[in-house]
């Protein structure tokens, strides 16, 4: 029991405080690696425990539920999220070459998140390379994966109120330019010299979209 209170002791030490895993070796007489392995392993503890209970994977009655709150707060239909990655700045692990290394010329990894209407994070996915791209991101994620595979558990195609003749339309997810177009995933019409009707069409989706960019905080 001792062993587990020092752990949490350390943990929410490092939490509390922003110390580098160093100042809290030292303070502790412990090595500045063992620090981290119990940072680690305390993170995964908590997130595999409450995982389940704070975020789990949305099932049908779910995203219906997030593509109502769309269609109510930001007048776009049959949309089940906001995706986005965010870059979380690190050092560089040891022996890693440029993996981490990204566009902006710092040292990365990428949280991957989709957002609801009410900016409400209802996945994640922490832990890519900050070298790829958004859309690299999301085909090597487990998140990704169940997309292009089919097994999300989306709901069936839905007809949008006024587009009766278009029939039923499948269920998106809005993403920026850095994300491919798929047929749950839907980007706006790339460039800028775009006809009157692409303009207008990426005004809905880019507006939607813009709950991830609140949710990150900017």
């Amino acid at each position: 029991m001792l062993n587990y209170i020092f752990c949490f002791f350390v943990f929410y030490r490092y939490l509390a405080t922003g110390d580098s895993f160093r100042t809290i070796s030292f303070s502790y007489r412990v090595g500045h690696c063992t620090v981290a392995r119990i940072v680690g392993e305390v993170c995964k503890v908590i997130w595999d425990c409450l995982v389940d209970e704070f975020m789990p994977v949305p099932k049908k009655d779910d995203w219906r539920a997030i593509a109502d709150g769309f269609l109510q707060e930001w007048n776009f239909p049959n949309c089940v999220g906001s995706i986005d990655g965010k870059h979380v700045v690190v050092q560089a692990p040891s022996n890693s070459g440029s993996l981490y290394y990204n566009y902006k010329h710092t040292f990365s990894i990428v949280l991957l998140a989709v957002v609801d209407a009410n900016l409400i994070f209802r996945m994640v996915d922490v832990g890519g390379y900050g070298r790829n791209s958004d859309g690299g991101t999301l085909s090597n994620s487990p998140f990704g994966q169940a997309l292009r595979d089919g097994t999300l558990d989306l709901p069936e195609d839905r007809v949008i109120p006024g587009a009766e003749d278009r029939g039923p339309m499948p269920y998106v997810l809005v993403a920026d330019e850095a994300f491919p177009l798929r047929c749950n995933l839907m980007r706006p019409f790339p460039g800028t010299n775009l006809a009157t009707g692409r303009r207008a069409f990426n005004y809905r989706p880019s507006r939607a979209r813009l709950v991830v960019e609140c949710a990150f905080g900017g």
